[in-house]
């Protein structure tokens, strides 16, 4: 009888069969990715992906061809990864019941991206908005909410094990592990962005566990329960920045963490004037295992310094993913004339990701 692997190795192959297609692993010299068959090296330049005010499960039963139109534009400009964030409550019914209706969406986002050329950051457990988290989620005690997640992304990586266009599982945006007991229920940050409350606690009580003991068992029971269904996809995690003054006020300490993921992720937004000084919080997360800059943007600095940045990150990050809302370059353009007054942040980005495309995924350049 066939192992899982070797059955998923030869799905896989068959799958990849299609010129435009190949799964992606690790490089043979663990510093990057390459694509499984050919091995030619694989640079991640991409997208988050949303809508203004959406996640994607707002819009993909109602407005399925914008999707559609999405990917093919964000192919066009370069993109070759997009992050996507999987909403915990749209793809559970239950603690162990995962919505068939909602896998079956996934399935059809990732035909759409075999389609186009695109790999997928399937990053989960999203909980970002309050109303669409079920009630019985957060009564759970932590090993029940362990074991509710487990049933999630065992669910996912059924649904996405024979696929080439998944780049990586991310168990979580911007986990934390608290320093201390919280109120029971409270798991999440309560400082909201846009709209959103990106930063969601995988305890609510250490217990007497440090924070890096936490962040290990945490990692190593979502692993086991991937692996259960798909044994050669990338897992990863999106990591919070070094603070200055705070360190890795998260409890996800790089050097801890990099023995139980494929390759280390982490969230950039340089500020105005300081591209050096992102480049040292960088260097923190440099720790053996490929770096992949999974969050930035000119959110608080200008096209030129991100330029900077990014251009001075080659050699430490080997991959960038910056944010794209739907709008394309020409309809930004467009809303320019209307809204002068307003600063347009993601016509800056994307005419600057659209520049930069060929410059940072030369892989001649990147060592």
């Amino acid at each position: 009888m066939l192992s899982l692997r070797k059955a998923i190795c030869i799905i896989l192959l068959v799958c990849s069969c299609a010129p435009a297609m190949e799964p992606l692993h690790l490089s043979k010299d663990g510093r990057g990715f390459a694509l499984s068959n050919s091995q030619k090296p694989f640079i991640p330049w991409g997208q988050n992906y949303g809508h203004p005010d959406q996640l994607i499960e707002d819009f993909w039963n109602t407005d399925w061809p914008s999707i559609e139109r999405d990917f093919r534009y964000m192919r066009s400009i370069g993109t070759n990864v997009v992050r996507v964030h999987l909403q915990f409550g749209k793809f559970m019914e239950g603690p162990d019941r995962p919505n068939r209706a909602a896998l079956d969406r996934l399935g059809d986002l990732l035909k759409l991206a075999e389609r186009n050329d695109l790999y997928l950051d399937l990053t989960g457990l999203a909980c970002y908005r309050k109303a669409d988290v079920p009630p019985w989620y957060d009564g759970l005690s932590e090993k029940d909410r362990w074991a509710a997640q487990s049933q999630f992304w065992e669910a996912i990586a059924g649904q996405c094990a024979t696929s080439p266009a998944v780049f990586c599982y991310d168990l979580m945006n911007e986990p934390f592990v608290p320093g201390g007991p919280r109120k029971p229920g409270e798991w999440y940050s309560g400082v909201l962005l846009g709209g959103f409350d990106f930063i969601q606690f995988i305890s609510l009580d250490p217990k007497g566990r440090t924070r890096e003991k936490v962040a290990h068992e945490w990692i190593s029971t979502l692993t086991a329960a991937i692996r259960k269904r798909d044994p050669l996809h990338l897992i990863t995690v999106g990591l919070l920045p070094w603070v200055k003054g705070w360190g890795f006020l998260s409890g996800f300490v790089p050097e801890k963490v990099a023995p139980d993921v494929d390759f280390i992720a982490v969230h950039i937004y340089p500020e105005a004037g300081k591209p050096d000084e992102a480049i040292a919080i960088l260097k923190k997360f440099a720790v053996g295992k490929p770096v992949v800059i999974e969050e930035t943007f000119p959110l608080s600095c200008s096209s030129d310094d991100l330029r900077k940045f990014l251009l001075d990150s080659r050699g430490i990050a080997c991959g960038w993913i910056g944010h794209y809302s739907g709008q394309t370059i020409q309809e930004l353009i467009a809303r320019d004339t209307t809204q002068p007054a307003r600063p347009n942040l993601w016509l800056a980005w994307l005419k600057l990701f659209k520049e930069m495309t060929a410059q940072m995924t030369s892989p001649q350049i990147q060592h």
